[in-house]
């Protein structure tokens, strides 16, 4: 008898009339909040403008939802292709199943196409929200535990997670919650990336840079300790093989990025009214001075003789005659 586990929620769905209000959606929308707020607080902090990132993130989100269902359809693709299965349900996304991987690549050419429609720099933006992503994809993998989904081996820990569910192949028992393991590693990454980001004012990507391959670290070993079907190349999962790639990827941008372009960027964000109506005023203003002065010098030199001719004209008649 287990004396201490964790329990999983008897459904992962609550039902307002007919409006369904899913755990798993919930997760993903609190995440991106908790995203899109951090990452705007370190944008102004950087000097930026207030609801930039807001403004990016509705080209990002969407895309990153978007990547991430691709991602896991094209690898699990015979959840939704082979022979009894449905292939409507890949557009269920409700249901789970997201690839982070998917989701920050194409998510990372939303945000490309925000950041040149309001012409500033993709990786400072990406610096920015950089801890953001790690705190939101936390957040998110709570959705996992509502779906009663993605858990390690067997084992008969106190923290142990209680699968309840038999549904598509569960067996219920007792399992490590590597849901919660992830969820406690991108934390950690978080505020690993905020530190160093204090520490060492990183610029040009390098922040996002320290936020990829810290994740891939953990991803690594907590991917190892899954048990729901995978594609193994080597005796690895294909997701172990992805995260070691993109830890080189990542830890190799950085190191060239530092090389090439050191310390920060002191201008995040072009501000657009320096070339507006203030800046075309001021030039005006300036002038003015000068085009009164050479006027007013001509007043100087013209006041002796008018000074002469009153002078003349105030003289007495007797000394006008002699």
């Amino acid at each position: 008898m287990e004396l201490a586990y964790i329990p999983s929620p008897s459904r992962g769905v609550i039902h307002l009339g007919p409006i369904p209000l899913r755990g798993y959606a919930f997760c993903i929308i609190i995440g991106v909040f908790v995203a899109v707020w951090l990452g705007n607080k370190r944008w102004v902090a950087r000097g930026g403008k207030v609801g930039t990132v807001a403004d990016i993130a509705v080209w990002a989100v969407p895309f990153g939802l978007v990547g991430g269902r691709l991602y896991h359809v094209i690898t699990d693709y015979e959840l939704y292709f082979s022979e009894g299965r449905d292939w409507v349900d890949a557009f269920k996304v409700w249901q789970g199943g997201l690839g982070i991987w998917g989701a920050i690549a194409l998510g990372a050419v939303g945000a490309w196409i925000g950041c040149r429609r309001r012409g500033i720099p993709l990786p400072a933006w990406a610096d920015a929200l950089a801890p953001g992503i790690a705190f939101a994809q936390a957040i998110g993998r709570w959705g996992n535990w509502f779906n009663q989904e993605l858990y390690g081996r067997e084992t008969h820990l106190p923290w142990a997670l209680h699968i309840t569910s038999s549904t598509d192949g569960r067996v219920p028992g007792y399992y490590h919650p590597t849901f919660l393991y992830e969820s406690l590693w991108c934390i950690g990454v978080g505020f690993l990336v905020i530190w160093a980001d204090r520490r060492f004012k990183l610029g040009h990507g390098r922040a996002f840079a320290l936020y990829v391959a810290s994740y891939c670290v953990g991803r690594g070993w907590i991917e190892y300790m899954r048990v729901d079907d995978a594609h193994h190349f080597l005796g690895l999962r294909l997701n172990d093989w992805t995260a070691m790639i993109v830890f080189l990827l990542a830890v190799t941008y950085f190191v060239i990025s530092a090389k090439k372009r050191p310390g920060r960027e002191e201008v995040v964000e072009p501000d657009v009214s320096d070339g507006g109506t203030d800046g075309g005023d001021e030039p005006t203003a300036k002038e003015e001075p000068e085009t009164d002065e050479p006027e007013a010098t001509e007043a100087k030199e013209d006041a002796p003789e008018a000074e002469a001719v009153d002078m003349k004209k105030d003289e007495p008649e007797s000394a006008k005659k002699s």
